[in-house]
């Protein structure tokens, strides 16, 4: 029998119509992926160098559990180059990803009813994770015309007793939009510890984005390589924490993970000294392709009252051809193949609307795009 917090997890549903789609590619049928957020450009030469030569090397075997010093000292010094923050490499615990790093998070944070605050939408997972913790999920509703931000005052009046954490994720999945300066600081000073899953930073086309750091200390900072170093595969992610919890987070590592991988460890160095040119150039394709998804989504009727300027998610208001995402997501598939995310996947507000990754070729896009079009057309037939 499966245990009751595992058996009550929810799926992710994006990888429901990822595998989908490719179980239709291997029937030889041709589908156009905007539904995936993973980078299509490969790792940087400079990354792909240092793999090769912390192999050769032999630089194959455990790490400290925390990860090598000279990686975390790399983050802390990029986190003051951009920031003007002062991150001391003690905070900092290097990861297999991201994922893993949430999971040691919310296990020194929170205890059986401990609360966390999100918005809705949201990214799929954090319910999930909170769930399996023993915590419990506290949503506050963000809304198109304001650009998925959340307000203070929202956030302000679900804030109780047992509130532990304020979770933030700017530039956002799934709405790619970034969360004001004015707003961060106003969620900064309402009490509770402040997460702030940063691994979309350095995706943001239109001017600056902050990091919680910023504004206060009493913080925990997600982050990885896997979205703008195009790493998903190399799995390197880490968190910035307050000193206190550290040793309690080298238990978990140490215990569960043993050690962050060693050959990817050399490549987010390798990323983070070396790969600002080839950061730019692919910051600079994303924007393109921004502008080109969001006009051209425009013109078949989707409504973006708010353009995103993060990331590279589209969330779309989709609600003027289903009130059922899953079931339009799914027939899309289907009638159009192309693969696009259900807005059901990240929270009830998000019911009525798709999300559309721009994270392909711009030839890509254009064909998905024009099959939407079709797609479209055909309903009113």
């Amino acid at each position: 029998m499966i245990p009751k917090r595992v058996d009550e997890l929810t799926t992710f549903i994006v990888m429901d119509v990822l595998e989908e789609a490719q179980r239709m590619e291997r029937a030889g049928i041709d589908v156009v992926h905007l539904e995936v957020g993973e980078p299509d450009f490969n790792v940087p030469e400079c990354v792909s160098a240092a793999v090769c030569r912390a192999v050769k090397d032999g630089h194959t075997h455990y790490t400290h559990s925390l990860g090598m010093i000279e990686l975390r000292e790399a983050i802390a010094e990029y986190y003051g180059k951009c920031y003007g923050v002062s991150v001391h490499p003690e905070q900092v615990v290097v990861t297999s990803g991201t994922s893993p790093a949430m999971l040691n998070m919310f296990s020194v944070l929170l205890d059986k009813g401990s609360e966390v605050i999100i918005s809705d939408p949201h990214y799929a997972c954090y319910p999930n994770f909170i769930k399996f913790l023993e915590g419990v999920v506290v949503t506050v509703p963000v809304y198109e015309e304001d650009g998925f931000q959340y307000r203070p005052e929202a956030i302000r009046e679900k804030i109780t007793d047992t509130t532990r954490a304020i979770l933030i994720n700017s530039p956002s999945n799934p709405a790619g939009t970034v969360l004001s300066a004015d707003r961060m600081q106003a969620i900064s000073g309402l009490g509770p510890w402040i997460i702030s899953d940063e691994i979309y930073h350095g995706l943001n086309y239109e001017g600056a984005e902050h990091t919680i750091l910023e504004f206060t200390d009493h913080a925990f900072v997600l982050n990885g390589f896997s979205k703008l170093f195009a790493m998903t595969g190399l799995r390197l992610g880490y968190l910035i924490a307050p000193k206190e919890f550290v040793p309690a987070l080298q238990k978990l590592q140490q215990n569960f993970f043993l050690a962050p991988n060693s050959v990817s460890q050399l490549a987010g160095i390798a990323a983070l000294k070396e790969a600002g040119d080839d950061v730019a150039r692919m910051r600079k394709t994303y924007d393109e392709r921004r502008r080109f998804m969001i006009d051209r989504l425009r013109e078949i009727g989707f409504g973006i009252p708010v353009e995103p300027t993060g990331a590279f998610y589209v969330f779309a208001n989709a609600k003027h051809l289903s009130a059922d995402s899953y079931q339009l997501a799914f027939d899309i598939l289907a009638k159009a193949h192309v693969g696009v995310t259900p807005g059901i996947d990240f929270g009830r507000n998000g019911e009525g609307y798709l999300r559309f990754s721009y994270a392909n070729s711009l030839e890509n896009i254009r064909e998905g795009l024009n099959r939407l079009e079709n797609y479209v057309l055909s309903r009113r037939d």
